[in-house]
């Protein structure tokens, strides 16, 4: 278990979560993890890596043509004139020619020695794991070096060939963005735990794809929900209202925001009260989406646990529209988190006492 902040997680949890978040996680070989037991999220992530790199090795380093310049006795792709004259190459008996090469120096491999590189030098990383660590990583011996922070996660590129890569990126891409921090010095530092808006970003993706997983029937999809306004109005100026999670069946949607903050409720006059901007949110959710005003769609503002005495727990009938406040409680036993998340969604299928009589 790790404590950080207003938050108590087990780590076991978090990988978890990953595995539901990047669905590949198990499909890649690294299914063997979620039996270990980690003291933080530096030796889970090393864990993580150590095994999905092992298994994309024996399948082979993905290969990809990346662009050359360089001073060679023969031709090879496009002369270089200007940079041969610069050079002085002509002088040695050279040409400098740009030309593409197959080869294992790929962005996608840098990324990943990059970020063991950087889980072995600053990770709080244990002995064995830095071991295994060091010799993964003789295996990207013609793998440039680069600084963390100058990978472009957006610019590459997907297929079927290298479509493994998926999950090792998004993990490499959560330790970077998440756990690295840079000294006024320049030297790197990673952090004890991953920043809230990547653990809240983290927490949406888990509990999209545990519905997605384990109830299918109720189409769990995130959607945009359009305003119910008069036909001819002007939409120019109103924000979208992008929803974490909806789910329908039988007639019936639930609409569930997911909320990772460290105060899950307010103080007022020595009063607790639900945060008004979120409720406001989830309602107007629920209201724009039951434009027949039927009170068949509910909404649930669902909250990481914090070490707060009061969380939100309650049910509500607001404008004739069940909404919910819960709080899930990650630091519990995972078939109890799963119990709870399968209890949410129990609504769909059985409505309202009144709807069931």
């Amino acid at each position: 278990m790790i404590e950080q902040s207003a938050f108590k997680i087990k780590i076991k949890n978090i990988y978890y979560m990953l595995s539901y978040a990047y669905q590949t996680l198990r499909e890649n070989g690294v299914d063997s993890v979620s039996v270990e037991e980690f003291d933080n999220i530096h030796d889970l992530f090393a864990a993580i890596l150590i095994q999905g790199v092992g298994v994309q090795i024996k399948r082979g380093l993905h290969r990809d043509y990346v662009k050359r310049e360089e001073a060679l006795a023969g031709l090879r792709g496009q002369i270089r004139v200007g940079e041969t004259i610069k050079q002085l190459a002509h002088i040695r008996g050279r040409l400098v020619c740009a030309f593409d090469e197959f080869s294992v120096d790929s962005p996608h491999n840098q990324a990943l020695k990059s970020v063991m590189n950087l889980l072995l030098r600053h990770g709080n990383v244990d002995h064995a794991n830095k071991n295994s660590l060091r010799k993964l990583l003789l295996y990207f011996s013609d793998v440039s070096d680069v600084a963390p922070t100058s990978i472009r996660w957006d610019a590459m590129k997907y297929h079927r060939n290298n479509a493994s890569y998926v999950m090792l990126m998004g993990i490499c891409r959560l330790v970077v963005d998440g756990l690295l921090l840079t000294t006024d010095k320049g030297d790197h530092k990673l952090s004890a735990w991953l920043q809230d808006e990547k653990m809240h970003s983290l927490y949406e993706k888990f509990v999209l794809a545990y519905y997605q997983r384990h109830h299918p029937k109720f189409l769990p999809q995130a959607r945009q929900i359009d305003w119910d306004i008069t036909e001819g109005d002007d939409l120019y100026y109103l924000p979208k209202m992008k929803t974490d999670i909806v789910m329908q069946y039988g007639g019936r949607k639930l609409i569930i925001d997911t909320k990772y903050y460290s105060k899950t409720m307010l103080t007022s006059h020595d009063k607790k009260t639900f945060i008004s901007g979120h409720l406001y949110q989830i309602y107007a959710y629920v209201k724009n989406s039951d434009r027949g005003n039927t009170g068949n769609v509910a909404g649930i503002l669902l909250y990481a646990k914090t070490d707060e005495e009061v969380t939100p727990d309650a049910d509500n009938k607001i404008g004739g529209n069940k909404i919910s406040l819960k709080t899930l409680d990650l630091n519990k036993d995972w078939r109890e988190i799963r119990a709870q998340l399968d209890k949410l969604c129990t609504w769909l299928e059985v409505g309202e006492p009144e709807q069931r009589q």
